[in-house]
């Protein structure tokens, strides 16, 4: 296995530290933050032509000039069949000028702004994409009720190679960082997952042949960007299903990635967009809200059927991080906490906790300007109540209007 030839700067995580401001100043690699809270990667459903549009530039300008950071642009593919659906960008010449126009516009509001790259793998909607989805093994996509096909030798060759290109084009475009998605069961997770690979070759069987796709995609993108911008990518704790990935090997994989030294910095998620959705979410579960975005049939599926794939789990503030202390205990690599970070209170249980940033993502969508007015008064509030229905307005086009 190749190291790198540098190792991530780990100078936040002593052993006992006093705990950084949260809304002051850092470093996130090569890049110079304002503050350390990270606008997380959501499906923004603001591309109806696979280009960015007015909509998707002022949905990350709204969070940049509330005070984050940093803002995520979801879900950009780096192949045309690795789209979880045909309306979503993926990385090609045409899709630059545009993505130059939303970079400029959050540099304008003094944030940086990250492009989320992957390949959805299984979660690939065929159907839409025109184009048979690609995994670790042949499997069937509840959403789409279509197989996949398993990725042969030469497809992870240029999934590897596409996500090297990505990274390229995504610095043409200003990006100042990329997210590698190694989460959720997309295509790096579905081979990191015993339950979903099956496969009896070099990627399958043993957690180190299982974890090859992940570390090479990292490699791929580290070695083309080298320093010119951070790398960050999202790794699953665990997949959230019997059989899936469990911690004690995720923790193994980080730690490859650390030794690797090809990450600037690593996000903490779990759940299976294919298996179990609403184990990284928590809250409420909006049934009726999502069965309305589909046609008669699935919609009828999805009422009768709807709680066995999208199970209910209580939220609480910080639900992640019980897991993420685990990670935190065994690694130097600086870590991205994510979920349930809505208040001032839980930003700085973070940062106590030696994590280096928090990651927001729903609590944003309700209030853009939330950082900005914690930053004025610590004590305030989030307005979001985790009902969750923001998730199935986003195909709408509607936005989060819900106050407790």
């Amino acid at each position: 296995m190749v190291r790198a030839v540098t190792t991530p700067d780990t100078s936040d995580v002593p052993d006992a530290f006093e705990a950084p401001d949260v809304l002051a100043p850092a470093t996130l690699g090569p890049v110079r933050l304002r503050n350390r809270v990270i606008k997380s990667a959501t499906f923004e459903g603001a591309t109806p032509h696979a280009l960015v549009t007015d909509d998707l530039i002022a949905y990350h300008r709204r969070p940049a000039a509330g005070g984050v950071g940093m803002t995520t642009v979801a879900y950009l593919a780096v192949s045309p069949e690795g789209r979880t659906e045909r309306r979503q960008i993926h990385w090609r010449p045409e899709a630059v000028p545009g993505l130059r126009e939303l970079t400029d516009a959050v540099h304008a509001e003094g944030a940086a702004v990250s492009a989320q790259i992957g390949h959805a793998g299984p979660v690939a909607d065929a159907r839409s994409n025109r184009a048979t989805a690609l995994s670790c093994s042949p499997m069937l996509n509840p959403i789409s009720f279509r197989r996949t096909r398993a990725a042969s030798a030469a497809d992870i060759e240029r999934i590897t190679a596409d996500h090297a290109r990505a990274a390229r084009l995504a610095i043409e475009s200003g990006f100042d960082a990329v997210e590698i998605h190694l989460g959720h069961n997309y295509f790096a997770s579905a081979f990191l997952s015993p339950r979903l690979n099956k496969r009896d070759d070099e990627y399958g069987g043993p957690l180190a042949n299982r974890a090859k796709v992940a570390l090479g995609l990292a490699r791929a993108v580290r070695d083309e960007v080298g320093d010119r911008i951070a790398v960050t990518a999202k790794l699953n704790m665990e997949d959230g299903y019997p059989g899936g990935l469990r911690i004690e090997d995720s923790l193994q994989v980080a730690q490859w990635l650390q030794e690797d030294g090809t990450l600037d910095a690593l996000e903490l998620t779990a759940g299976s967009s294919l298996m179990n959705p609403m184990y990284l979410f928590t809250g409420d579960v909006p049934l009726r809200e999502f069965a309305a975005q589909f046609p008669p049939l699935p919609r009828l599926g999805i009422r009768l059927f709807g709680k066995k794939f999208l199970r209910a789990y209580p939220y609480q503030d910080t639900y992640l991080m019980e897991r993420a202390l685990r990670f935190r205990a065994e690694l130097t690599l600086p870590l991205i906490l994510l979920g349930g970070v809505t208040t001032r209170a839980t930003m700085d249980r973070a940062m106590a906790a030696g994590f280096q940033y928090v990651a927001m993502a729903r609590a944003l969508l309700r209030e853009p300007d939330l950082v900005n007015r914690i930053a004025a008064d610590a004590s305030t509030p989030s307005l979001c109540i985790h009902c969750n229905r923001c998730m199935p307005t986003i195909y709408t086009g509607t936005k989060c209007t819900e106050v407790g």
